[in-house]
């Protein structure tokens, strides 16, 4: 997300940093540059004036021009501004309330508000500890109602039973009271969506509010229609009591002009972001990370916030006590593969790591891709179970023999060692600095953060780039 922003900001701040001093008029260049990058991104016009004029006045004050780093200032006035236009704070949810919490979804057909209200309960219900019901109102749309109980199914998340013929307005009441004689926690009222805005669906959607009085009333637009998302925002908040925003394909938004103008033009806070298809590919929407993902400072945060999540803990344990001995064999290395794939993949991991273009345009130059880390599993898993074990039994004619069985080539092999070496020499030069503290210490302590020990793959941030682990020059041919 906001990749194609993010290359032309940085490329923008990448000349202010590099002086020693600045006059206004190189200030005032420089934000006509962001002027320009802020409109091609698809940001709503009145919000890029407004972004720039303050932006501009604050940059060309004396405690800016006169500063020892001027360009680092910029730098930092136009994150702050950034992250005043995102929103500032974070943006909760009120489900801490009298159960049961009833959370309205609301949006156009098409934006994925089914799946999204699955993503959320499933959010809820492990984040959150919350008992959550489902119950879909939308009975225009064929088989709407049997999807979210399919997505119910999968998720482990219970939904309204369906009875045929009844109006959304009764659907919302009889889960109001199923919610309350069950002892839920939280309520989704999954409403039904139009492919455009018309006063039927106001209607409705004003009497299913007046039916079940929701504490949140959340709209969900796809971030790849850019402004129109914007105008439905502002269609929907006129109609009803709007409480947030949640912006779905994120992660295929490489403008990221819906996000940056939503709060402003709307006023309604952007409270989580969809990032995948996958039930739990669902965010809490941070402004300033997002900012600093933007102006191309990564996202180091949710990176461990996302190992924390992912890592299983009988296995941090194993590698902890591996790490406190300083040995780090193919079984761990093929370990560290498989994490870095249950958080997303490199591109994922890329998209985090301070430098976001460059580490990404490194990926690309090397040939390295999601594919990658197929391969190298493949040639790991082509290894008997001692010469994992025991990485210097690897002669020639074993590598020939494993290549052979990947279906890679020998030199392909070769890298993969080299890596492992470098890894393991990684590990040893870390035991005698202090083991596992210090390691605890590289990502902001560790246990102390909720994250367990050793479970950051070696290397991450260490790399060409700060990619996790990956050496300079490491290539597949395709």
């Amino acid at each position: 997300m906001f990749d194609s922003l993010s290359d032309r900001l940085t490329g923008v701040f990448d000349k202010l940093r590099g002086r020693g001093a600045l006059s206004e008029l190189e200030v005032r260049a420089a934000m006509r540059e962001v002027r320009v990058a802020l409109l091609e991104a698809d940001v709503a016009l009145p919000v890029v004036k407004g972004f720039v004029d303050r932006t501009t006045e604050r940059a060309i004050g004396a405690e800016v021009l006169k500063s020892v780093t001027p360009g680092q200032q910029v730098v930092k006035i136009v994150h702050d501004m950034l992250v005043e236009t995102l929103g500032g704070e974070s943006a909760d949810l009120a489900v801490d309330v009298t159960p049961p919490a009833v959370i309205m979804m609301v949006g156009l057909q098409g934006s994925g508000k089914t799946t999204t209200t699955a993503k959320l309960a499933k959010h809820l219900a492990e984040k959150r500890r919350k008992k959550v019901l489902m119950a879909s109102l939308d009975v225009n749309r064929p088989a709407a109602q049997d999807q979210l109980r399919i997505l119910g199914e999968q998720t482990g998340i219970a939904t309204l039973p369906v009875i045929a013929g009844q109006q959304p307005t009764d659907i919302a009441a009889r889960a109001l009271q199923a919610a309350r004689l069950q002892a839920y926690d939280v309520l989704l009222l999954d409403t039904a969506g139009r492919l455009h805005v018309d006063e039927a669906l106001m209607a409705e959607m004003e009497a299913v509010a007046r039916a079940s009085t929701p504490v949140e009333t959340l709209l969900v637009v796809d971030a790849l229609t850019g402004q129109d998302a914007v105008n439905v925002a502002t269609s929907f908040g006129g109609r009803v009591a709007l409480s947030g925003v949640i912006l779905t394909r994120m992660d295929g938004d490489a403008r990221g002009g819906a996000a940056l103008s939503m709060r402003e033009v709307t006023g309604k806070p952007i409270k989580f972001i969809g990032t995948g298809e996958k039930l739990d590919a669902l965010e809490p929407f941070h402004p300033e990370r997002a900012a600093s993902r933007i102006l191309g400072m990564g996202d180091v945060v949710s990176l461990v916030e996302r190992a924390a999540q992912t890592i299983e803990a009988g296995e941090a344990e194993a590698m902890a006590a591996k790490l406190a001995k300083g040995s780090f064999d193919m079984n761990d290395l093929l370990g560290q593969f498989r994490q870095m794939k249950r958080m997303g993949g490199l591109g994922a991991l890329a998209s985090m790591l301070p430098g976001i273009g460059k580490a990404q345009a490194q990926m690309k130059a090397a040939g390295v891709d999601d594919r990658t880390l197929a391969r190298l599993e493949a040639i790991i898993l082509s290894m008997t179970a001692k010469e994992r074990a025991k990485p210097d039994l690897l002669n020639a004619r074993r590598r020939i023999r494993i290549a052979n069985g990947a279906g890679v080539t020998v030199q392909e092999v070769n890298r993969l060692m080299k890596m492992h070496a470098e890894m393991a020499s990684t590990m040893k030069r870390l035991k005698k600095m202090g083991g596992l503290k210090a390691l605890a210490g590289m990502f902001g302590g560790g246990g102390e953060a909720g994250l367990p020990q050793g479970a950051l793959p070696p290397g991450l941030g260490a790399g060409p780039g700060g990619l996790p682990g990956l050496p300079g020059g490491f290539r597949f041919k395709r």
